[in-house]
């Protein structure tokens, strides 16, 4: 199954900016981005990021097993923005480092238990979640039909000059 995601580099920024701020107790930062989905024939999904809703402040919880635990408040939020418009929601974060970046086994099993509750309010749709670093991305997308977890193959960012993300699978 082939899975695309686009985004456009103002966008992107956007995120990385957010990511990138200090919190009192948190030591990183995560964010939703809500993107429209389209089905790919034969078989596939594309994602376009359309909006970046950062966590607020207060819905952070101190957690000094990891570097960010958000509250049940922040999910409900997400939930809600899916609830109301036709969005699958991604989950995102940075790891600040240049270069190639992957989740770390933390973040796979955190997300692995996050990105199925979007199902309740969007079970027609892929959600997903991304790791970024300063200058690259990647990310998972957990099928509606399957339920599997599926790498996203192929990022585009939007911009000048263009940037294409290609992961071997």
């Amino acid at each position: 199954m082939n899975v695309l995601f686009k985004i456009s580099e103002a966008l992107l920024n956007e995120v990385r900016h957010d990511l990138a701020r200090r919190h009192e107790f948190a030591y990183e930062r995560v964010g939703f981005l809500a993107c429209r989905a389209a089905i790919l024939e034969p078989e596939g999904w594309v994602l376009l990021g359309a909006k970046y809703y950062p966590i607020a402040d207060e819905d952070y919880l101190p957690d000094n097993s990891v570097g960010a635990m958000i509250g049940s408040d922040a999910i409900r939020k997400a939930l809600q923005i899916a609830y109301n418009e036709p969005l699958s929601m991604v989950h995102v974060h940075l790891h600040p480092h240049r270069g190639q970046t992957e989740f770390s086994s933390i973040d796979e099993r955190e997300t692995a238990k996050m990105i199925p509750n979007f199902w309740h309010v969007r079970p027609n749709l892929p959600h997903a979640a991304i790791v970024l670093s300063l200058d690259s991305l990647c990310g998972f997308v957990w099928e509606p039909a399957s339920k599997q977890r599926l790498p996203i193959n192929d990022i585009t960012v939007v911009g000048t000059p263009m940037k294409f993300i290609r992961r071997d699978t």
